[in-house]
């Protein structure tokens, strides 16, 4: 039976599986992905607060005994923290473990109010020894508030973990079906939000078990032996396949490129690097055929909280999250669906870091409640390094996650917090436009209207796209939303969002998308613009709160964009006619209902764009905002971005 290292999770082999049934297989795959969405729905349905109960803002995932995550649908914690402070023979049936510390998580939790249960699975195989821990179940999202300096728990302008909320290293919160009443009195009277967190741990506590007694009948039917090889077998082909259909296409050698967030919430905006060096080694390599990843380069730890704990476990946690990335490359976006990311990538990636004190190994109590400016980041400097390996073949930048908000006290006068993660547009490939107003966190959602009209004291005058926030390209960039929010009484306006000076990178002769903006009283006397990092930003009651979320990048020359998919846009009111002019060349005439364009006129106007260009166009558009940033570096920090 093949196996990893209980003690590290690592891909190294141990012995040969034996042959298990195909057919056998596939049924064991598919009830693995059953558990995992009857535990979410579990979830979903008896969970109270908006984040986890509307927006959805959290996850399943099952894993071996050998802490190998078998499901692939979606990321997930480690349970490394809980078997490191809590060894298998210790656990009973009935056990839910809790942890949210984010230095003494292995790198699972990236800031504090992500709380993590954990349920262990057992089976008693009849040899005397008893019931063994055989697998676990977890759930894994984020919560409103879990204390700190500000509502929500996400203060902008931290300079310690120790403002950001509750630290819980790894807990046993059930022993044996029975819940540590203590524990709970702790953590929700750290919170402003007691009741919903209360009820959401039960719910996700209760979640759990019930997913273990499913995989207990898994065991149960088929017998430790038998499904453990179907384990192995699931994760070896997750190899094989991502190693055929993936490494393939990606030639050997290294590839070097990096972005940055713009600010922390302390410093003034500048550019705050992350880098990877790709290297691809051939098949011959004495260390294997894999993919390495090296983040030296990677700026210091910010004085604010933009750092993200990447390194541990060997960035077991890490290359689960980014591996997604690759699956882009797949022949075609029906088979990229089907490729899940399992533990069984992790034998394909190396990760190597730079020393403890940079934004992705910052050392404790740095904070890091905003540390999605660096893992999302990740992502687009992985696409990035990849599409100057397979000449474009990527698609361009998206950010797709700025946590938004209003706290005050209601109609009634009593505290209310309403906390939103909304979505953006994804960026442009060399075969369609991108997607409009898209989710990392699968099957999350923007807030019903209608509920947060019914909750809270203020009116959604409008939720749609923002137009011409896509970037232009061949293939366009996936739209924004465009959010309005009028204020019924006095309140305060809350933002950790990144983007709003850079923004998402064009590809392959691509323009950049728009980049985030919030404005308050827009067209008012009153009309101003908020930093995208704000705790507590007045609002009056009759004030309306804009919101614009950020395009992704488009692809290709936008002047080679057909002059019926550029009035497609203009009818269906994604883009202006302003910027089918200036962004596409293309003059539009006509009603609003029926947009003809000039032809005679498009065809002098572009070569009259292209006439315009001084040279050949950048690889990469970053949008006007880097060279702003640029700009204002150091010279010792202009040398380090050459």
């Amino acid at each position: 039976m093949s196996g990893l290292d209980p003690s590290t999770g690592s891909g190294r082999r141990t012995l040969d599986h034996p042959g298990v049934d195909p057919v056998l297989v596939e049924i064991v795959e598919g009830y693995l992905a059953s558990v995992e969405m009857e535990v979410e729905t579990a979830i979903g349905r008896t969970s109270r607060s908006p984040m986890i109960r509307d927006a959805h803002d959290y996850r399943a995932g099952i894993h071996d005994r050998r802490l190998r995550k078998l499901t692939g649908r979606s990321y997930s914690a480690l349970v490394h923290p809980v078997v490191r402070d809590y060894p298998l023979e210790t656990m009973r049936p009935g056990d839910v473990f809790f942890h949210n510390d984010v230095y003494l998580s292995e790198g699972g939790i990236g800031h504090l109010p992500d709380l993590c249960v954990t349920a262990p699975v057992f089976h008693d195989e009849g040899d005397g020894q008893g019931p063994q821990v055989v697998a676990f179940v977890q759930a894994f999202g984020h919560h409103d508030d879990i204390g700190g300096a500000v509502p929500g728990s996400m203060p902008s302008q931290a300079t310690s973990v120790f403002e950001e909320g509750l630290m819980v290293p790894p807990i046993r919160l059930w022993d044996q079906g029975v819940p540590n009443e203590a524990a709970l009195k702790i953590m929700t009277r750290n919170s402003r939000m007691p009741e919903s967190l209360a009820a959401d741990l039960d719910a996700e506590c209760s979640a759990c078990l019930m997913g273990a007694r499913r995989m207990a009948e898994l065991f149960a039917r088929y017998g430790r032996t038998t499904v453990e090889a179907c384990f192995d077998a699931v994760l070896d082909k997750t190899t094989a396949t991502f190693r055929r259909e993936i490494l393939a296409k990606i030639p050997v050698g290294t590839y070097v490129w990096e972005d940055y967030a713009e600010h922390d919430g302390v410093d003034e905006p500048r550019l705050h690097t992350q880098r990877i060096t790709l290297t691809r080694t051939p098949a011959d390599d004495p260390d294997g055929e894999r993919l390495v990843f090296d983040f030296h380069g990677t700026s210091p730890q910010a004085k604010g909280p933009i750092n993200h704990c990447g390194d541990y476990a060997d960035g077991n946690f890490l290359k689960k999250w980014l591996a997604p990335i690759l699956r882009n490359l797949a022949d075609t976006p029906e088979r990229m669906a089907e490729l899940d990311v399992n533990e069984g990538v992790v034998p394909l990636i190396e990760m190597r870091f730079p020393p403890k004190g940079t934004l992705l190994t910052p050392e404790f109590p740095a904070p890091t409640n905003a540390r999605t400016f660096v893992i999302l980041r990740l992502l687009g400097v992985l696409a990035g390094v990849l599409a100057k390996a397979v000449d474009g073949r990527m698609p361009a930048d998206q950010e797709t996650i700025r946590y938004t908000g209003v706290y005050g006290t209601d109609l009634e006068g009593a505290p209310y917090l309403m906390r939103e993660v909304l979505g953006g547009g994804s960026g442009g490939r060399y075969y369609a436009d991108g997607e409009d107003t898209i989710h990392v966190v699968p099957d999350s959602r923007n807030l019903p209207s209608e509920f947060s009209e019914a909750r809270f004291p203020f009116v959604v005058e409008r939720l749609g796209l923002a137009v011409d926030s896509g970037g232009a390209g061949r293939y366009r960039g996936g739209l924004g939303y465009e959010k309005h929010i009028r204020m019924l009484k006095d309140a305060h306006f809350m933002s950790i969002a990144d983007r709003s000076i850079l923004a998402c990178w064009g590809v392959k002769g691509g323009k950049a998308g728009r980049p985030f903006q919030v404005t308050i009283d827009p067209g008012g006397p009153r009309e101003r613009e908020v930093d995208a990092l704000a705790d507590a930003e007045p609002v009056a009651a009759g004030e309306v709160i804009r919101i614009r979320t950020t395009g992704g990048g488009g692809w290709g020359d936008p002047l080679e964009r057909p002059y019926d998919e550029v009035l497609r846009d203009v009818l269906w009111g994604k883009v202006s006619r302003d910027g089918a002019r200036d962004d596409y060349g293309v003059v539009v005439t006509g009603s609003a209902d029926a947009p003809v364009a000039d032809e005679p006129a498009s065809d002098a106007l572009r070569e009259e764009l292209r006439g315009a260009r001084t040279g050949d166009e950048p690889f990469f558009d970053r949008g006007p905002g880097y060279a702003t940033l640029a700009a204002g570096a150091t010279s010792a920090e202009v040398d380090f971005l050459r």
